[in-house]
């Protein structure tokens, strides 16, 4: 196989956001370099099941509402 084909692969160091770190291994930079993430399964509502917060300003929803107010009567 050609040589120059193929990434060079080394180990870097993964730096979550409460500080910890892991090595793995990756073709980013150059050997020992360190990838801080700003976002992590740690911290990121998609993963920790966070309070999601459905936020309507004036869009389809407050539209539908609007249109179809008193259409039904609970």
């Amino acid at each position: 196989m050609k040589k120059e084909g193929h990434p060079d692969y080394h180990f870097i160091t993964v730096v979550m956001t409460d500080g910890t770190e892991y090595q793995t291994r990756s073709t980013m930079g150059k050997a020992g370099d360190k990838l801080s993430l700003d976002i992590d399964p740690k911290s990121h509502p998609a993963w920790t099941g966070g309070a999601a917060q459905a936020l309507d300003r004036g869009g389809r929803l407050s539209r539908f509402k609007d249109k179809f107010k008193g259409f039904v009567k609970a």
